[in-house]
């Protein structure tokens, strides 16, 4: 082959690869671009489902942490029980005989209030098998076992009997009925109880305690337990007006909605109502105020309605989100000037965490670090007097504060201004004045967690019963929801709560001294037999 001949068909081979190498070069770009998409849409799509299915906060709760674990446990629970029924087999033990290696775990986990039933569990003879006779008792082994007896049902029979004189034949004597909730009816005051706070506190909906206790034989409609539940509430109604008193009385409070479905009459569809809450908690700096949570019902979001019901009430601080529908009460015409309100950084922290976990920004994983740190303060001056947190705010909080807003405003003069980071710290920027409150007084919290906490279980009892049958409906779900979430915020155990005030309104405890009936008064609940 000819030196020209060579040399034409290297270039003409150069060429073919020159070309090779534009058209991977085109796919290899058009490839990135569809990655690039790919990604982008992963990204939305991880973000639907998290809005639709996931939690709404960004913060994982304690027992939440204990779902993947439990499978782990069960199946560890597995090999335990098999491990042990082979070393049984091999030592040639019986299976009655107790493990010792086992017999002591979770000892100290019985309460001492438990009652105690006993069983002796015999050898089936006690003669000697020598035939000396009977053996003599040297000892025992005693094992302590946790036994559940399901949630029992029981009848009252209540018996009035009647006297007369007969030698005269004078009047009867004969002991009044006493009143009820439900006069002539079958609950007690304590299974009316039950019913409201298996609902209002459990999250199990009428029809799904219908079906619970159909399973010990009796037969409860939904209707039933709501009329019951009905009676219950118009009885508590003072007990909500008086928790209403107190809240008027706090100088700072905590608000927050949340949706509320509910029937729409006539339409066969649900219209969406909301759910407030106005809440009280001074626990953060040991105030000697009562924590208190009231939930009322609206048929909107409109800031007309917070104003509504904040009316008579004498605070000056309102703890809430940036809802722009707030903002209203800062031009309120009081005796006491309007709201001052105050922001959220648990809310500010939410959007960088929905954007890192999405983007994977660095800003926003160094926003996060930056209020990590002023919420590492707080922590450290929980419980504490107001003076106290304020002065270690004032040195540790204030400084870490300004140079957040100069680092924020930095990082914005650098970034896309149409970009969500972009968003996110013009939020922080633009309610800045709001979120940095807690700098001015001792009593404000860094966040609007009170309310928050206190507005979750409304949200779970929604998700299980779905909606509301209409809006007086709402209106009583929010009273009756109000008085459960305010016993536990005190620690006090619903149930009995609300069963020995309902028995103590019925025998006409005077309305002078509702005090006494409110949840913090009320202590049984230190009692181990609550």
């Amino acid at each position: 082959m000819s030196i020209a001949t060579l040399r034409d068909e290297n270039e003409r081979l150069k060429a073919l690869l020159a070309q090779t190498q534009a058209a991977l070069s085109e796919h290899q770009g058009a490839l990135a671009a569809s990655e690039e998409a790919r990604r982008r849409l992963e990204v939305i799509l991880g973000e639907l489902r998290r809005d639709k299915f996931g939690s709404k906060s960004e913060k994982l709760r304690p027992d939440q942490f204990h779902l993947p674990l439990e499978d782990v446990e069960i199946a560890q629970g597995i090999l335990d029980a098999a491990q042990e029924r082979a070393e049984k087999v091999i030592q040639g033990r019986s299976r009655s005989d107790p493990d010792d290696r086992g017999s002591h775990r979770n000892r100290g986990c019985l309460p001492a209030h438990l009652p105690r039933v006993e069983r002796i569990i015999e050898p089936a003879s006690t003669l000697c098998p020598c035939g000396c006779g009977a053996m003599t008792k040297i000892g025992e082994d005693v094992s302590k076992r946790l036994d559940v007896i399901p949630a029992q049902w029981r009848v009252l029979v209540t018996r009035r009997p009647k006297y007369i004189c007969r030698r005269c034949s004078g009047p009867v004597a004969q002991a009044h009925a006493p009143e009820h909730v439900v006069p002539g009816g079958l609950p007690t005051e304590a299974a009316i109880a039950h019913v409201i706070v298996s609902k209002f506190g459990d999250h199990t909906p009428f029809y799904r305690q219908a079906e619970i206790y159909a399973r010990q034989g009796i037969r409860l409609d939904r209707a039933t337990l709501g009329n019951w539940s009905g009676r219950a509430c118009f009885h508590l109604q003072p007990i909500a007006d008086h928790m209403r008193r107190h809240l008027a009385m706090a100088d700072r409070l905590f608000m927050d909605e949340t949706t509320a479905p509910v029937l729409d009459p006539g339409r066969g569809q649900t219209k969406k109502g909301y759910f407030w809450a106005i809440a009280s908690d001074d626990r953060g700096h040991s105030g000697p105020s009562p924590p208190i949570v009231l939930f009322r019902y609206a048929p909107g979001r409109s800031g007309a309605f917070a104003e509504q019901f904040l009316d008579g009430f004498g605070g000056s601080f309102l703890q809430c989100d940036a809802y722009d529908g707030y903002d209203r009460l800062t031009e309120v015409v009081r005796p006491q000037g309007p709201w001052t309100l105050v922001h959220c950084w648990s809310h500010l922290r939410r959007r960088f965490v929905k954007l890192a976990r999405n983007s994977k920004s660095p800003i926003a994983e160094a926003a996060i670090r930056h209020i990590a740190q002023l919420y590492a303060i707080e922590a450290m001056a929980r419980g504490a007097s107001p003076d106290i947190r304020l002065a270690a705010r004032k040195e540790h909080s204030l400084p870490m504060v300004a140079a957040l807003k100069s680092w924020f405003e930095k990082q914005l003069s650098m970034i896309s201004s149409g970009s969500t980071l972009a968003e996110d710290i013009r939020y922080a920027l633009n309610h800045w004045q709001g979120l940095t409150r807690f700098l001015e007084d001792g009593r404000l919290e860094l966040d609007t967690n009170p309310v928050e906490n206190a507005i979750r279980p409304i949200c779970l009892t929604r998700k299980n019963a779905l909606f509301a049958g209409h809006e007086i409906g709402a209106e009583n779900w929010a009273l009756l929801a109000s008085i459960v979430a305010t016993c536990k915020l005190n620690d006090v155990n619903p149930a009995a709560y609300i069963a020995e005030t309902l028995e103590a309104i019925i025998d006409g405890h005077p309305h002078s001294r509702i005090e006494d009936l409110m949840p913090w008064r009320f202590r049984k609940a230190s009692s181990p037999h609550q």
